[in-house]
């Protein structure tokens, strides 16, 4: 169960940024003249309510196990994050970005091996 709770919290963080960004997008970036705009806009504030939910679920999590499990696993986001600005808003990866993401991996696999 405490997996499972964690998944939800890294879905929750990257949907989080992904809203964010999307909302930045539209909005043409954050400026000194439109930060109250943007602050209120919906995507912004359905990412914070994201985050607000993640956040809660990784109080759950820490409370199930322990920090130096649950904190590297949740390194994952990154390799989400990647793969949704790459597919998603067409970013360009470089190969040193695909190498990052594939040690962050292989560190998940190493930390949660028993």
């Amino acid at each position: 169960m405490p997996y499972v709770l964690l998944l939800l919290n890294i879905l929750l963080l990257v949907a989080g940024q992904t809203v964010w960004k999307m909302g930045l997008d539209r909005a043409g970036g954050l400026r000194a003249e439109n930060w109250l705009q943007v602050l209120f806009s919906p995507l912004i504030l359905a990412g914070i309510g994201m985050y607000g939910l993640a956040t809660l679920l990784w109080l759950s999590v820490l409370s199930r196990l322990p920090l130096s499990l649950a904190y590297p696993l949740q390194s994952l986001a990154y390799v989400l994050g990647i793969l949704l600005a790459w597919r998603l808003f067409g970013e360009a990866v470089p190969l040193n970005r695909w190498i990052g993401c594939a040690v962050i991996v292989a560190g998940v696999v190493l930390i949660s091996a028993k």
